[in-house]
C-alpha cells in the first residue's frame, strides 16, 4: 500500500511538474491555442542602466497578457526552445507602449506574445546585441525644423527602418510612425510605411514644447541608436 501510495504521489507531482514546464515554454503556451505570428510590433535595445535591456513593444487596444520568452539557442523559429521569462513591465509614452526590463547573461532571441481577439499573437524574433552592439543614445545627430525633421545614422550602418515618435510635453504619444528615410513630416504619411497613430493628432501649437523620440532598428529587431530630445516649434 504505501509504494502504491509513492507512485500515486510521483505520478500526480510528476504530470504537474511537465505541465507547469510546458506552460512556461512557446510552445506550451501555443499548445490548444490559435496563434498568429509576426503580429506584435516589438524590438529590444540597450538600457540606460548598462546592466538592464529593454524589450519594447505596441500593445495594440485589447491586448492582453503580455509575455516574453528567451531561447535556449540559435534557432530562432524553433518555439520549443523558448521559456517564458520573469520581468517587470513599464509604461512608455504613458502606456502606449510597453517595455520588458530585465538581466540577460548572454545575447539571445526573445519573442514577446499577447492575447488579442481570442488568439495569441508573437512578434518577430528580436536578436539581443547588448554585448556586441550596444544601443547608442544620441542627440545630435538629428535636425529639427517642426513640423520637419531629418536624422544621420550613428556608428552602424544597418539600420533597415526607423521609427519616429512626436508626444507632447506630458509624455502622451501624439504620432507613432515608421519610414525607411531620414526624415518625417509630421503628420505627412507620404513615406510612412507602418503607421501606429490610434487617431489623426491635431496640429502642433506655436510655442509649445514637444519631445521628438527616434529609434534606428535593424532587420532583426535590435535597436542600433535612440535619439530623443525636446523642441519648441516655432
Amino acid at each position: 500500500m504505501k509504494k502504491i501510495l509513492i507512485l500515486m504521489v510521483w505520478f500526480i507531482v510528476g504530470c504537474s511538474t511537465d505541465k507547469i514546464e510546458s506552460e512556461a515554454s512557446l510552445a506550451g503556451t501555443l499548445a490548444d491555442n490559435q496563434f498568429v505570428v509576426d503580429n506584435v510590433i516589438a524590438c529590444a535595445a540597450s538600457n540606460e542602466n548598462s546592466e538592464l535591456v529593454s524589450v519594447f513593444f505596441y500593445p495594440r487596444p485589447g491586448a492582453k497578457n503580455p509575455q516574453c520568452f528567451e531561447s535556449s539557442d540559435d534557432d530562432k523559429n524553433n518555439f520549443k526552445n523558448y521559456s517564458k521569462i520573469d520581468a517587470p513591465i513599464f509604461d512608455v509614452f504613458n502606456g502606449y507602449l510597453m517595455k520588458f526590463e530585465t538581466f540577460f547573461d548572454e545575447e539571445k532571441w526573445v519573442i514577446v506574445t499577447f492575447e488579442e481577439a481570442g488568439k495569441i499573437h508573437l512578434s518577430n524574433p528580436i536578436r539581443l546585441k547588448y554585448f556586441s552592439k550596444s544601443t547608442e543614445y544620441l542627440a545630435d545627430n538629428s535636425t529639427i525644423n517642426a513640423p520637419m525633421f531629418s536624422w544621420q545614422d550613428g556608428s552602424y550602418s544597418d539600420t533597415a527602418i526607423y521609427f519616429q515618435v512626436i508626444s507632447d510635453e506630458q509624455n502622451n504619444l501624439l504620432s507613432g510612425t515608421y519610414t525607411y528615410d531620414k526624415f518625417f513630416t509630421f503628420y505627412e504619411l507620404d513615406n510612412v510605411v507602418l503607421n501606429i497613430t490610434q487617431k489623426k493628432p491635431t496640429s502642433m501649437v506655436n510655442g509649445d514644447t514637444y519631445n521628438y523620440t527616434l529609434m534606428a532598428v535593424s532587420e532583426d529587431n535590435w535597436v542600433n541608436m535612440i535619439s530623443s530630445k525636446p523642441f519648441v516649434v516655432e
